[in-house]
C-alpha cells in the first residue's frame, strides 16, 4: 500500500524468508565458516544456536548454497517425532523405499545401506534439523548411534542441528555426553549491533529499490533498542514505522515513530523513565539553587570589576553561536571579533538553513552539477537511474566525504536538531562550497563536523555493469579485474593471477580498511562501488588536484 510513496518495488520488511533480502552481518559469516569447517572431511555433529529470529535459517540456507554438488540433503523441520518417526523422515527425505509398518532395526539397516553405497560412489550424506530444541534425548541418542557409521577418515553422516539457546542447556545432560563430545563446531548466533542494524535496514531498502536513506539516525538507534537487534523484530517494527509514515505522509522515519511501533507490536512501554521522574525532579532542584547562588554571588563580583575596569562594549559582545567561515577570512574564528557585517552573514545562513529542509531540493541542486534534472513523479534515485546515473548513499564524516571527492547532498542538524540538507559544490583545503537552496557559503571543517549528521548521498555514473560480489569463487576475468582496479588504486604494477590467492584478498583488505568498510576480504557491493568511483573519470568533482587515497 506504501509501497509507491516510498520509492519501492516491494516490500522490504516481510518477514517471509525471501532468498534475495538474504544479509550477512560478520556474525552471520563467522557462523557460515564454522559450520562449514565442521562439515569438512571428517564430518560428525554441528551445532547452531541463537534467540528466535536472529538469522539462523539464513545461514543454513547459505550453507545450502555451498554444500558440493555430490551430497545429499535430508532437512527435517519438525523434529518433535519418536526414534522410528525420525528415521523414517529420513528415509522419506532420501527417497529411500521401506515397507508398511517398519521396525526400527529395519529402517537403520536401509539408511546404513545407503549410506555405504553412497560413500561407495563418491557421495556425502548431511542432515540438517531445525528446531532441534524440541528433539527428544532419545531421538538425539539415536542420532548419536546413526552416526557410528564410519570409514577410517570420516564419518558417513554428518549431522547439523540448529535450536535455541535450550538446545545447548540440552546436550549438557548425562546422558547425551558421548553426542556432546561428537560436535565438531559449534557457533551461538548473537543479535546484531547498532551499526549492523542500520546496515541491514540499508540492505533491505536498496533491494526494494529505494536508494536514499528512509530512517533517520535517532530511528536507527531506536530500531536496535526495542528489537534488541533481532532482524525478525526488526522488521516487524520497520514495517510498522513505514505505515506510520505513510498515514502521516512523513518522510524520513524519525525515533517516535518507531518509539510508537513498538508500542503497538511489542507494548514495549518504557516506565524506567517514569521512575526517574522524581530524581530528575530533585536534582532539577539542587541545581536550580545552585545556580541561583552563584550568579547572585557572581553578579556583586562583575559590578565591582566593571567599577574598577570599564571594558569597552565591542569587547564585551559574546560570540554568536554560528560561527562562518567565508573565502575571505584567513584567521581562526576565535581570533575574529563580531562585526554588523559578519552578523549579517550570519543571519542570513541561518535563514537559509531553516528553508532547506527539502531534500528534493537539495537532489535538485546536485543534478544541476551533472547538468541533469529531477523528473517529476520519480524519486531522486529512480531519476538518475533513468538519466545513467547511479546513487551511493553511506555512513561517514568529512574525510570520507572528501575521500570520494564527488559533490554530495549531505543530511544536516542546527543546535535544535532540526534536520536540513544541502549540496557540498566545491572544496577549498578546509572550507566547503554549501549550497542550501539557492544560496552558496563557504564554511570552514569545524562548522560542518557540528552539524554533520553522518549521512549522505552521491551521483555517479558506473562505467560498467558490477557483479554481485568478486570472492573466491569468482570467474577469473573478475579476480584480474580486481587485481587491476587495486593495483592503480595502490599505484603498482598489476599481477597475472591464476586464482584469488592470498595478497589478493590481503591488498583488498587494506582496500576495506582504509576507506571504511569491513576487511571481510570479499568484494562485496559497497566494495566494487568504492573500486568503481575511486577509478571513474565520469562527472563533476569537488577538488581538480584532489588525490583520493
Amino acid at each position: 500500500m506504501y509501497k509507491a510513496f516510498y520509492g519501492l518495488n516491494d516490500n522490504p520488511f516481510s518477514i517471509a524468508p525471501n532468498p534475495h533480502y538474504m544479509f550477512l552481518s560478520d556474525r552471520h559469516r563467522e557462523a557460515l565458516a564454522h559450520l562449514t569447517y565442521g562439515l569438512g572431511e571428517t564430518g560428525g555433529f554441528v551445532l547452531l544456536t541463537g534467540e528466535v529470529g536472529t538469522g539462523k535459517t539464513t545461514v543454513s540456507r547459505c550453507l545450502l548454497q555451498q554444500i558440493p554438488e555430490n551430497t545429499d540433503t535430508a532437512f527435517i523441520l519438525n523434529p518433535s517425532l519418536t526414534e522410528l518417526e525420525l528415521l523414517a523422515t529420513l528415509c522419506d527425505e532420501l527417497e529411500i523405499s521401506y515397507g508398511e509398518n517398519p521396525t526400527l532395526k529395519q529402517l537403520t539397516d536401509l539408511i546404513s545401506m545407503y549410506l555405504l553405497n553412497n560413500h561407495k560412489n563418491g557421495r556425502n550424506t548431511v542432515l540438517i534439523i531445525d528446531e532441534a530444541q524440541h528433539l527428544r534425548s532419545e531421538v538425539l541418542e539415536q542420532l548419536r548411534l546413526l552416526t557410528n557409521l564410519e570409514t577410517n577418515t570420516k564419518k558417513l553422516l554428518q549431522v547439523i542441528l540448529i535450536g535455541q539457546p535450550e538446545l545447548q542447556q540440552l546436550l549438557k545432560r548425562q546422558d547425551l555426553r558421548q553426542l556432546a563430545q561428537r560436535i565438531t563446531a559449534r557457533y551461538h548466533l548473537l543479535p546484531l549491533n547498532k551499526e549492523e542494524i542500520a546496515l541491514y535496514v540499508l540492505h533491505r531498502l536498496q533491494v526494494a529499490g529505494r536508494h536514499e536513506p528512509l530512517f533517520t539516525r535517532k530511528a536507527i538507534a531506536a530500531l536496535h533498542k526495542h528489537s534488541g537487534g533481532i532482524p525478525r523484530l526488526t522488521n516487524l517494527l520497520c514495517e510498522r514505522a513505514l505505515m506510520a509514515g505513510y498515514g502521516q505522509g512523513k518522510v524520513p522515519i524519525d525515533h517516535k515513530m518507531v518509539n510508537q511501533a513498538a508500542i503497538e507490536v511489542l507494548g514495549d512501554i518504557d516506565e524506567s523513565n517514569e521512575k526517574r521522574w522524581p530524581f530528575v525532579a530533585a536534582a532539577a532542584l539542587v541545581l536550580a539553587f545552585g545556580l541561583s547562588f552563584y550568579l547572585f554571588n557572581r553578579t556583586a563580583i562583575d559590578e565591582n570589576l566593571s567599577a574598577a575596569t570599564a571594558l569597552p562594549q565591542a569587547q564585551a559582545q559574546q560570540p554568536v553561536d554560528e560561527p562562518m567561515a567565508t573565502s575571505t577570512v584567513e584567521q581562526p574564528l576565535s581570533q575574529v571579533q563580531p562585526t554588523p557585517a559578519t552578523n549579517a552573514e550570519q543571519q542570513i545562513l541561518r535563514q537559509a538553513m531553516l528553508q532547506s529542509s527539502s531534500i528534493d531540493n537539495a537532489f535538485a541542486g546536485l543534478f544541476g552539477l551533472w547538468g541533469k534534472q529531477p523528473i517529476i513523479g520519480l524519486s531522486a534515485c529512480q531519476a538518475a537511474q533513468q538519466q545513467n546515473l547511479a546513487c551511493y548513499q553511506q555512513q561517514g564524516n568529512w574525510y570520507s566525504i572528501m575521500r570520494l571527492n564527488y559533490p554530495a547532498v549531505v543530511y544536516l542538524q542546527d543546535t535544535q536538531a532540526n534536520v536540513f540538507y544541502g549540496v557540498i559544490v566545491e572544496r577549498q583545503v578546509d572550507q566547503i562550497l554549501l549550497q542550501l537552496g539557492e544560496q552558496q557559503f563557504w564554511v570552514n571543517k569545524d562548522w560542518f563536523d557540528r552539524h554533520f549528521s553522518g549521512t549522505f548521498e552521491i551521483l555517479w555514473q558506473p562505467d560498467s555493469i558490477l557483479p554481485r560480489e568478486i570472492g573466491q569463487a569468482s570467474s577469473l576475468s573478475e579476480v584480474q579485474w580486481l587485481e587491476n582496479s587495486l593495483a592503480i588504486v595502490s599505484q603498482r604494477r598489476a599481477r597475472l593471477l591464476t586464482q584469488f590467492d592470498k595478497e589478493l584478498e590481503q591488498q583488498l583488505m587494506q582496500f576495506q580498511r582504509q576507506h571504511g568498510l569491513k576487511p571481510d576480504g570479499i568484494a562485496g557491493n559497497q566494495t566494487l562501488i568504492q573500486l568503481n568511483l575511486y577509478l571513474s573519470q565520469q562527472g563533476p568533482r569537488l577538488s581538480a588536484s584532489e588525490e583520493r587515497r
